[in-house]
């Protein structure tokens, strides 16, 4: 074995494992934001300090790396457009914990590669093969079997369309991003400034900070911050970045499994939630359907 199929080898080794590690830290958002609504903070007031810190790290990220922080004048428009959308999907996301179970609104939103699908085929003509097409079917028979309780109740609507705006606007997101100028920059000035504009998002929907929660200088509260902006924000996004380079986005959006994968154990072990056989079984079809649709979009 040569010294450049060992450097391979070891890159793809690497890459499956940073794969596997930003899944699991997106799937922790509810480990720390669930004990921070029960200190009384609002949706609005959580992401705002979520998306404040984990900009203050990103920068440093940059300043350490020595990453340029200038904006073309043609990139401004966009990335204000694309850091709204980043916001409001957050702010869907987070409004579905107060609505639903945790687990559940994590693996719903796994479906967003199927709204990206549709949009391309809507708006700009992509062929969606039959092969997608009963995925899509099947990832929706299975989301209906999530829904239903252990009581045999529906799990709460609000919390269904929350989830589901969540994974349509990052969806939107992510295209834009393919889309536009801003395809050519770097994943962690992108999101640097995704977040940025993202903040003033919040803002508006705290009456301009009028609204904000006071975080409460508590050790709870100061560890569920930094985790929300550190493990599910930071960590997920540059280790996410360098498995993409070493293995591609298909061995890496399959690993994305995991993501749903980490909020349901915590939703079972840290929340109480229960999962009955149905809706495990509507677990595995999701996941299953996500993860042939996208091995099929890149044969």
């Amino acid at each position: 074995m040569n010294a450049l199929s060992i450097v391979r080898k070891n890159r793809a080794g690497r890459g499956y494992v940073l794969a596997a590690i930003a899944s699991c830290t997106y799937g922790l958002n509810p480990l720390f934001c669930v004990p921070l609504y029960n200190l009384g903070l609002d949706v609005s007031s959580v992401l705002f300090y979520r998306y404040t810190v984990a900009a203050a790290l990103l920068a440093l990220i940059m300043v350490s790396s020595k990453m340029s922080f200038r904006l073309h004048r043609r990139e401004i428009v966009p990335i204000v457009f694309a850091g709204i959308l980043f916001a409001v999907s957050s702010l869907f996301l987070f409004y579905s914990y107060k609505f639903m179970d945790v687990g559940i609104a994590s693996t719903i939103l796994y479906v967003t590669p199927f709204f990206v699908a549709a949009i391309m085929a809507v708006f700009f003509h992509q062929r969606i093969p039959l092969t997608g097409i009963i995925c899509i079917a099947v990832a929706l028979v299975g989301i209906g079997m999530l829904s239903i309780k252990a009581d045999s109740t529906i799990q709460n609507p609000i919390g269904i369309l929350c989830v589901v705006g969540s994974s349509l606007t990052y969806a939107v997101y992510m295209i834009i991003i393919n889309r536009s100028c801003l395809n050519r920059m770097g994943t962690v000035p992108l999101t640097f400034y995704s977040i940025v504009a993202g903040i003033f998002v919040f803002a508006v929907f705290m009456n301009f900070f009028r609204d904000l929660v006071p975080l409460p200088l508590t050790y709870n509260a100061v560890f569920n911050v930094a985790g929300l902006a550190i493990f599910p924000t930071v960590v997920s996004i540059v280790t996410m970045t360098v498995a993409i380079q070493d293995i591609g986005p298909v061995p890496t959006s399959i690993l994305e499994a995991l993501e749903p994968v980490t909020a349901l154990m915590i939703g079972c072990w840290m929340f109480g939630e229960s999962l009955t056989a149905l809706n495990m079984a509507g677990v595995a079809v999701v996941l299953s359907a996500v993860t042939l649709f996208v091995l099929s979009k890149h044969e």
